[in-house]
């Protein structure tokens, strides 16, 4: 008979006692469990919400504030920036760099989702994790530009308010960054839903997109010239010209008409013309150019020219008076490290106590059993097994309670996960299902091992110093 069948019916001789055991081991492995998977989930999830655009532009201020805003739609709206400097990123004003440039404006919401203002560019040439396109369900598409009240909702904010392709709703203003007071009522403009997103697993899964036409047209993100598009605009002073003298008129007698004003006449209304003009193409759907704002401004920069214009782009905008550029990756590096890593820490410390302890209480079942199982050992040993034979068997005994414990544990934990996941998936938007499995939980194999070993070592030295004879006598 093997090692490993003799600790088994050890076990079973004692099936009540190491019932109890294993599953205190559980506990602890299914709190390691459930603290690995939630955390990685959602760890990998909010990183990757930012990686369809490299840089974030916004208004100078808190850039974490302007990341968690603009990424996972938490928070106030900072101040906007104008539309202008948009426009000068569109043009390439900041060098060849720039690739994709995507306006964003935020201060609405819908039934408690987020209504984010943008141009189709969001979803046409936008990523997420590693190069995913957008999709949406069956029978929906993204919104055009020339619709300016059409939107696109993401999956769970479809859930959460209930919308369809085909509805129509009203945005109620919300946030400090829209102009408005916030009465909480429409703008009694009826916005059509296009599409519905396909779940993605990032924030834009809770929010809702619509046209930044029809944003404006709600009056929010306009208003005269900041203080920032003063500064860019401002020309420097120079001295004003001195009129030039009159002309002498020669040669008109008396009471002859003065010359013909027809010319400066013509001049006058050529210029009335193109001033005209000129404020119809600053007008798009009654808004004037000059008077909108954005929240923020998604940048994506080109492949080959992002390891050297790229890296140079964030300080051009921050030494200027309007914007600032922010890395969201680092930011969220850095939101995970100093904060949420600390608190993962904690919880893993505490489920790691939790299995130390469980192991204590497998050294402990195991050890008061000594006194009972002196007479088998013995037994053992006079059939021919030596004292590390013994040894093992008890070895194998405290790695099975473990080993079986610890896989109890990973089902519990798994099973958790997937209780918890439609509570998780409402408060933040992360889909964690219980078949999600992360590598970390490959570690808990080999410690289950060590942690058994640690713990078995003085039952095992207990029934490697068994007395043969005295057991045998004291069995009769």
């Amino acid at each position: 008979m093997s090692l490993w069948k003799i600790a088994w019916r050890s076990i079973q001789q004692r099936a009540v006692a190491s019932a109890l055991t294993a599953f205190a081991m559980g506990l602890g492995v299914a709190l390691v469990v459930a603290v690995l998977v939630i955390y990685g989930v959602i760890d990998k999830s909010f990183r990757r919400g930012s990686q369809g655009y490299d840089l974030i532009v916004g208004a100078k201020g808190s850039s974490l504030q302007l990341v968690l805003n603009t990424v996972f739609h938490i928070g106030e709206s900072p101040q906007p920036i104008p539309y202008s400097f948009y426009e000068k990123l569109n043009r390439g004003d900041f060098g060849t760099a720039v690739d994709t440039v995507v306006p964003v404006c935020m201060g609405h919401d819908y039934k408690g989702a987020p209504v984010i203002a943008t141009i189709p560019d969001m979803f046409d040439r936008l990523r997420y994790l590693n190069d995913q396109r957008y999709e949406f369900v069956e029978g929906g598409r993204n919104f055009r530009m020339k619709a300016p009240f059409e939107a696109v909702v993401g999956s769970m904010a479809a859930q959460k308010t209930g919308l369809k392709v085909g509805d129509t709703f009203e945005p109620t203003h919300g946030g400090a960054a829209a102009q408005e007071p916030d009465d909480g009522k429409g703008h009694h403009h009826k916005v059509k839903v296009v599409g519905i997103l396909k779940h993605t697993g990032t924030p834009n899964d809770q929010a809702i997109f619509m046209n930044i036409e029809g944003f404006y047209q709600f009056g929010c993100h306009t208003g005269g010239p900041t203080r920032a598009e003063q500064l860019l605009n401002a020309k420097p002073a120079q001295p004003k010209p001195e009129p030039p003298p009159k002309p002498k008129r020669q040669g008109i007698l008396p009471g002859l008409a003065p010359e013909p004003a027809e010319e400066h006449g013509h001049e006058e209304h050529a210029h009335a013309d193109h001033a005209a003009e000129h404020e119809h193409a600053e007008h798009v759907h009654g808004v004037p150019m000059d008077q909108r704002r954005v929240s923020a401004i998604l940048v994506c920069t080109n492949q080959d020219e992002r390891s050297r214009l790229g890296m140079a782009l964030p300080d051009i905008i921050n030494n200027g008076p309007v914007a600032q550029a922010v890395f969201p990756a680092k930011e969220i590096h850095q939101l995970f490290e100093r904060i949420i890593g600390n608190i993962q820490l904690v919880l893993l410390i505490l489920a790691s106590v939790v299995v130390v302890v469980a192991g204590v209480g497998i050294l402990v079942s195991i050890y008061n059993s000594m006194s009972d199982r002196r007479h088998e050992i013995a037994i053992m040993r006079a059939l021919g097994a030596n004292r590390m034979i013994v040894g093992t068997v008890i070895l194998l005994e405290a790695i099975l309670l473990s080993l079986g414990g610890g896989l109890f544990g990973v089902l519990l934990g798994h099973g958790l996960v997937g209780i918890l996941g439609p509570t998780i998936a409402a408060h933040t938007g992360v889909m964690v299902s219980a078949w999600q499995f992360q590598t970390n939980e490959l570690m808990l194999i080999p410690s289950l091992i060590i942690l058994a070993s640690i713990v078995g070592y003085l039952p095992a030295a207990s029934a490697y110093r068994t007395d043969v004879a005295k057991s045998l006598t004291a069995g009769q």
